[in-house]
């Protein structure tokens, strides 16, 4: 964990503008049959959108919550999901998304309860979702809305892609905001070899030739810049289906500041973007 995501976590309690989750207390996980997450909903009338943010390797789900005020403010519950010990680990909880990896447990399906659980007992509208993650979490989060573009409304990777070998395509378009830090040396821009060559992440941008492939975008280079505050954005607006952002910041591995308001502006944006 960086340096920069603990300062984050440690500049932004608990909101107390907020229903704390399962038995009334928010670090008190709520359980489906694949697993726990950890759930926040702001003070207000339902059903809420939401915030589903998978951490990063040897994180919690209650890591959003610490980060949440932002989003409970502008009326998001924010939503935790807790990954599993990876056998003989060092980094403790994580997610098993490499299709070519063993696997103790379909994140697709965990991700589907937690959502539909969500939804029947905490008042969250299944169809204002947008899925998130940070590092191996967005790594997951990309390889969920590549399987199921329809699992959640947008998706918005921090720090986290595609693996080699990259997907060959996807099963269809989607709304996309992949967020990256220019000096990111944990997952970098091109990816790296990690155990000696085992394995290898991907490049990001292969990722996002991808998602311009599935969301058929009519050229390869982006429309639209966008340089002149803390995120220097691409956005491909001439595709005939979904949305397509790339952000880039100046920092390494890690949530930027502002990445959240940046985040909920992009998402609110799409219900009046062409194509949407």
């Amino acid at each position: 964990m960086t340096r920069t995501f603990l300062a984050l976590l440690g500049a932004v309690c608990l909101s107390t503008q907020a229903h704390a989750g399962c038995n009334h207390d928010a670090t008190d996980p709520c359980e489906v049959p694949l697993g726990t997450y950890h759930i926040q909903t702001p003070d207000t009338p339902g059903p809420h959108p939401a915030v589903v943010f998978l951490h990063g390797a040897g994180g919690k789900g209650t890591g959003i919550l610490r980060m949440g005020k932002s989003f409970l403010d502008r009326g998001y519950a924010v939503i935790g999901p807790n990954g599993l010990k990876r056998p003989n680990s060092r980094f403790g909880s994580s997610w098993f998304f490499h299709p070519d990896r063993p696997k103790l447990r379909n994140e697709m399906a965990f991700m589907r309860e937690v959502i539909a659980d969500a939804a029947v007992n905490h008042d969250i509208d299944a169809d204002e979702i947008l899925l998130s993650g940070f590092s191996i979490g967005g790594s997951t989060a990309s390889y969920l809305a590549c399987e199921d573009p329809s699992l959640a409304k947008a998706y918005a990777p921090v720090a986290g892609g595609f693996w080699r070998p990259h997907p060959e395509a996807c099963n269809g378009p989607v709304d996309l905001l992949h967020t990256h830090g220019w000096r990111d040396k944990t997952v970098p821009l091109e990816g790296r070899p990690l155990r000696s060559g085992e394995l290898y992440q991907g490049d990001i941008f292969v990722t996002l030739q991808i998602w311009r492939g599935e969301n058929r975008c009519d050229g390869m280079r982006a429309d639209s810049f966008e340089t002149s505050g803390d995120f220097w954005r691409r956005s491909w607006d001439t595709c005939q289906e979904g949305s397509l952002e790339f952000a880039l910041h100046q920092g390494a591995h890690g949530i930027p500041k502002g990445w959240a308001t940046m985040a909920m502006d992009w998402f609110e944006g799409l219900d009046v973007a062409p194509g949407n």
